[in-house]
């Protein structure tokens, strides 16, 4: 594992099978752990996708299997609740860290079982996905889910990039929904109540972003907007992909926009410790272990057995 711990930590597990899966515990401050508490797993070993900026779309061994995926959360959640009773008012599972969830029906399975296994009221899972073409089925079971078992609790987030669709196939290669598709399931999966939808942009230098777009396709009274760097990772340095995010500005022209379109607006930076654990979205410690080299920027954390 790597580990800063009023930050966040990640564990390298070895399945059964031999391949290794990555899961994180983190906070978010200004948050304590004992306000917010942040689980991510892994729903794939690897990641078909490909995305030019992501360390774990190196490779593609498969789908993590129903139990795999659980006992990552156990093992997090027995570790500082051996009760399995989670306290916390606000407690997010965010099936994020490796792979596409669509592209795993056991997900589903997951999220079923996960409010008979724990007493956590605070529970919020969250599904992070790009929406791949060819997986109308998840998402049909998906809203099934939320409707069920977490109304008001439960957070989606589409990763979109930008608005440019020749930009947004560079940034995700393979065949997905588009704006319209999103739109359209969005209306029949929202209800009264619900968290907003996130359209997440993790902006790289070239990408563009038009509020008019924005407007055109999705409603601001049903979707957010949150604007992310690129974090340092093997392959955005690879694919020359350079963020026009940086830690020393917080004034963009472009969230201004964004709420004068009236968008909520979420400029989520994260903290820059986060890079060196190696805990940020895209960033794979698997890789690093593999022979890659240090970057100045990312993955310097020392590695600890547990």
């Amino acid at each position: 594992m790597t580990e800063k711990h009023d930050i966040a930590t990640v564990y390298i597990a070895e399945t059964d099978c031999g391949e290794p899966l990555e899961f994180v515990e983190s906070v978010q401050p200004p948050f304590t752990r004992e306000e917010k508490w942040v689980l991510i797993v892994s729903t794939l070993f690897g990641c078909p996708v490909g995305c030019p900026f992501c360390d774990a779309g190196n490779y593609f061994r498969g789908k993590i299997s129903k139990d795999d995926m659980l006992a990552q959360i156990d093992y997090l959640i027995t570790k500082r609740f051996p009760n399995r009773v989670v306290p916390i008012p606000k407690f997010k599972i965010q099936f994020a860290r490796m792979g596409e969830p669509a592209f795993n029906s056991s997900v589903l399975e997951v999220l079923e079982e996960l409010p008979l296994l724990y007493d956590a009221p605070g529970l919020m899972p969250c599904i992070s996905t790009i929406a791949p073409g060819g997986c109308d089925g998840f998402f049909a079971k998906l809203s099934q889910i939320k409707k069920s078992l977490y109304r008001q609790k439960f957070q989606l987030q589409f990763s979109i990039h930008t608005t440019d669709n020749a930009l947004r196939d560079r940034m995700m290669p393979i065949e997905k929904w588009s704006f319209e598709e999103i739109a359209e399931y969005v209306e029949a999966y929202f209800e009264d109540g619900d968290r907003k939808i996130t359209l997440n942009f993790a902006l790289a230098e070239g990408n563009i972003v038009e509020p008019e777009t924005l407007l055109r396709y999705f409603n601001s009274a049903k979707f957010l907007i949150k604007i992310t760097p690129i974090n340092p990772t093997y392959r955005a340095l690879k694919n020359d992909i350079v963020s026009q995010i940086v830690p020393e500005k917080s004034d963009y022209k472009l969230l201004d926009e964004l709420k004068n379109a009236g968008y909520e607006v979420i400029f989520s930076f994260g903290e820059l410790a986060e890079n060196h654990i190696g805990s940020n979205c895209g960033q794979f410690i698997t890789n690093y272990l593999m022979g890659k080299e240090q970057m100045g920027d990312s993955y310097t954390f020392e590695l600890q057995d547990i």
